[in-house]
């Protein structure tokens, strides 16, 4: 027999899920959908494979779960026959196991045909649990969102009551609890009548709303901790040192029984396991795809990929799920894949049921791969050779050409320029310029990327001689450049930790500092050169932590302390441990770095936000990109080549009706509006008059200024960055009036469509026939002829004109502004 959670008897024991879920919906305790047929259960498990209890106020929750031959889950939980062997040391109920009394036993699993046990063990039943202030009672406050940042954890607190945010100092937590407002908020002698009990549940009005309810067992903790005299914990006692998720990350679940117990368990330094599923609060990177209830479960809305974070104290742990949903009349049309980029983007359309757009045309890809590798558009003879070249690899062999051009080198030492704050104010004029040149030199030399790393961030000496030492010069102090090296190699913002633990990683306030000391020795002096600074690494200088006044070592994610006294120049300790083939930050941020600079998105977005409650879209692709990218040598050449290789890089951007809610997943090019500079040099090719600029020779790019001190009122409207900080959302490619203003009316656009000199009035001088001519204007835009439809409408607005040149300008500026041209696509 079967039974659901409350016990009532089922159906006689199937032997597949379809027949398995069909009693399910017969059931009068399931849920009302349509569960479909799944097939034969493939694999049946049963987690945790162990339980210990160690209090009589221990539980411990157990999963049931079926898999079917391809990787499809379903939590069948609730619809197992649980029972103990022995009721009198252990019982099952409300969804868990409960002791009863020291000893052992064991859990009886049964699903169908499957059946499989657990041992349970039970001991310290007969003596004293007191709740745990460090380990309980702060986690049940940020389980309820007491001490988030838009309550009591905010800097300045609510209402005159303050907590430590998300619970990371537990003695302000202890003075504002047991001490704070002369003990008003707990009363040990009547705790029901506790400010702390009656404020969340609205007893007494609380300007933040109901938290919590009198039937939850947060409030029977919180009551019980208050009854005990509020006691707090000896400092040295038990600390939790890994949060673990059942099951395992990484779940596919089919709708519509897309539904999943996640259990969170807590080992402690001394060993210990405990179940705080309880205590952990719960939430779901992308709400729409799939929700997270306070008790932790998931449940799915529709197909996609999320993250269910967990967080315990100052752990953090993301479950990633996917959700798979049948489309109608979908058919997978098997598309060749020209590498393993393909391969694995394919697995995961397939899977999400998203068919890839077709192919892009020649035209397209000519603009898109220009525009990518170079930042500027094709000129009409270069679109005519490539055109003409019938043979099948052309488009692989514009991309080694487009590679070894010397605009690839500024173009993407202008990417990085963005991150190292080249400006004036940061590095002075005459850094900018060396620092510049040194940029669009390692990229013409495709130096290797991680010893571009080392070179930056083990610079020292002459601004000017030793043009990377202005990557230190950018920075007033080692925290800073404790937080922009994270932030360009490691991915991580880690700014929230310098005041207090990271509320969306693992990153603590230690940690922050930990990794500062790598950069504290780094000082500068002036130079005998005007402007010039000369970096040099101190003989002394330690950090210490504000909060605790602790010397803090060197720390390393993953890693952990290290041993400073082995170490000279601590930076070159980190350099070494960033860049080793093995680091698991390095490789993949840069890649999905380059990655979203050509595709429009990066795997993990943003780029310089990767954090396990953010999850990269295909995972797989991730790890294989950089895994290429490590075996050939941190060579970016090398890898550009095999993505603009791919056929996902060369898709379309026009979806198909399968594919067209897809937004992450790369089933088809991303549209984007193009840069400042990008579109500021194709107004200039269309045109064919170059922007002057003040101090830098004539027919200079706007994708080769060195730095945005070169001031152009059009680069700034439409996103240029400012350089203040090392973060890629400095950069905006978000539409806005200003930016209408200035195609629709101003005067750079104005002044080059009204100049004598520019393409189209010169070729009607020289007695070019005018349908030649507009030709000639989408050649140059767009990349391809216009349609009859289109080179109709020109000529019959040129025809109501009274001049033609005039008309021909109304056709251009109509051209400029239409997003087939403002656009990467």
């Amino acid at each position: 027999m079967i039974y659901d959670h409350t016990g009532r008897n089922g159906l006689c024991r199937p032997t597949t899920i379809a027949v398995l879920l069909l009693a399910v919906v017969l059931s009068p305790a399931a849920r009302a959908v349509d569960l479909v047929a799944l097939g034969a259960l493939a694999k049946f498990e049963v987690l945790p494979a162990e339980i210990r209890l160690h209090s009589p106020r221990d539980s411990a929750k157990l999963l049931v779960s079926g898999a079917t031959a391809d990787g499809i889950a379903v939590d069948l939980t609730r619809e197992a026959h649980i029972a103990s062997s022995d009721p009198a040391v252990a019982e099952y109920r409300d969804g868990a196991f409960w002791p009863v009394e020291n000893g052992q036993c064991e859990l009886v699993v049964e699903v169908g045909e499957h059946r499989n046990s657990v041992p349970v063990h039970v001991d310290g039943f007969d003596k004293p649990a007191p709740v745990s202030f460090r380990t309980e009672t702060v986690a049940i406050l940020t389980r309820h969102g007491c001490n988030g940042g838009a309550c009591h954890g905010s800097p300045s607190g609510k209402g005159g009551f303050q907590l430590s945010l998300q619970a990371y100092d537990h003695a302000m937590d202890e003075a504002a609890l047991v001490r704070g407002d002369l003990g008003r908020r707990t009363n040990c002698i009547e705790p029901a009548k506790s400010l702390l009990l009656l404020k969340p549940t609205m007893a007494v009005h609380h300007r933040g709303g109901l938290q919590l309810m009198t039937t939850d067992y947060g409030y029977d903790l919180l009551r019980q901790w208050i009854s005990e005299g509020c006691r707090v914990d000896q400092a040295e006692g038990r600390r939790c040192v890994r949060l673990e998720l059942l099951p395992a990350t990484g779940r596919v679940l089919k709708l519509p029984h897309g539904r999943q117990q996640i259990v969170a368990r807590a080992h402690f330094d001394d060993g210990t396991i405990r179940d705080v599923t309880r205590l952990a609060k719960f939430s779901s990177s992308d709400d729409q795809v799939v929700e997270v209830t306070a008790s932790g479960v998931l449940v799915g809305r529709r197909r996609g990929q999320a993250a269910v974070m967990a967080r315990y104290l100052d752990q953090l742990v993301s479950f990633h799920v996917t959700i798979v949903e049948d489309a109608p009349d979908f058919h997978w049309p098997d598309p060749p894949a020209a590498n393993y980029i393909d391969e694995l983007v394919h697995q995961k359309l397939r899977l999400l049921q998203f068919e890839p757009s077709a192919v892009c045309t020649d035209n397209e890809f000519l603009r898109r791969v220009y525009l990518d590798l170079l930042g500027v558009l094709p000129s009409i003879d270069e679109q005519r050779e490539f055109l003409a070249d019938s043979e099948p690899q052309r488009r692989v062999r514009l991309i080694d050409r487009l590679l070894n051009r010397p605009e690839y080198a500024r173009f993407w030492a202008l990417k990085w320029a963005d991150l190292l704050r080249l400006q004036k104010s940061e590095v002075a004029e005459a850094g900018v310029h060396k620092f510049y040149d040194w940029l669009v030199d390692q990229f013409d030399r495709n130096a290797p990327l991680d010893k571009f790393a080392r070179q930056l961030l083990t610079a020292q000496g002459s601004t000017f001689d030793s043009p990377p030492a202005n990557y230190y010069r950018a920075f007033d102090d080692a925290a800073q450049a404790a937080e922009s090296t994270a932030q360009i190699f490691l991915g991580s913002r880690i700014q929230c930790a310098k005041c207090h633990n990271h509320p969306f990683e693992n990153w603590t306030q230690d940690n922050f500092y930990g990794l500062t000391a790598f950069f504290n020795r780094v000082s500068r002096k002036p130079g005998l050169r005007a402007e010039e600074q000369v970096v040099f690494v101190a003989r002394g200088g330690e950090v210490t932590q504000p909060r605790t006044g602790q010397t803090m070592q060197p720390w390393l994610p993953e890693a952990g302390v290290q041993d400073a006294a082995s170490m000279g120049d601590r930076r070159e300790a980190f350099a070494r441990w960033l860049t080793a083939p093995g680091n698991p930050f390095f490789a993949r941020v840069a890649v999905n770095r380059i990655w979203a600079e050509v595709m429009g998105r990066g795997i993990v977005e943003p780029v310089d936000d990767v954090r396990q409650s953010n999850p990269p879209a295909i995972p797989e692709l991730l790890d294989r990109l950089a895994q290429d990218f490590v075996e050939h040598g941190f060579d970016q050449k090398q890898l550009l080549r095999t993505i603009l290789s791919s056929r996902t890089y060369q898709l379309s951007s026009r979806p198909t009706p399968s594919n067209r809610e897809d937004a992450k997943f790369f089933s088809h090019a991303r549209v984007r509006l193009l840069t400042a500079e990008q579109l500021l040099d194709a107004v200039c090719e269309v045109t064919q008059l170059p922007e002057p600029f003040a101090g830098m020779p004539v027919g200079t790019r706007a994708t080769g200024l060195p730095s945005p001190d070169f001031k152009h009122d059009f680069l700034d409207d439409f996103g240029r960055p400012a350089r203040a900080t090392a973060c890629a959302c400095e950069r905006s490619r978000r539409s806005t009036l200003a930016q209408s203003l200035q195609m629709l009316n101003g005067a750079m656009v104005r002044q080059k469509i009204a100049d004598k000199g520019n393409r189209f009035r010169r070729s009607l001088d020289e007695g070019c026939a005018p349908p030649d001519v507009v030709t000639t204007l989408y050649r140059a835009a767009v990349c391809r002829e216009p349609s009859d439809e289109e080179l109709n409408a020109a000529m019959e607005h040129i025809a109501s004109q009274q001049n033609v040149a005039e008309g021909m300008a109304d056709v251009c500026w109509a051209l400029l502004n239409t997003d087939e041209f403002l656009t990467q696509h």
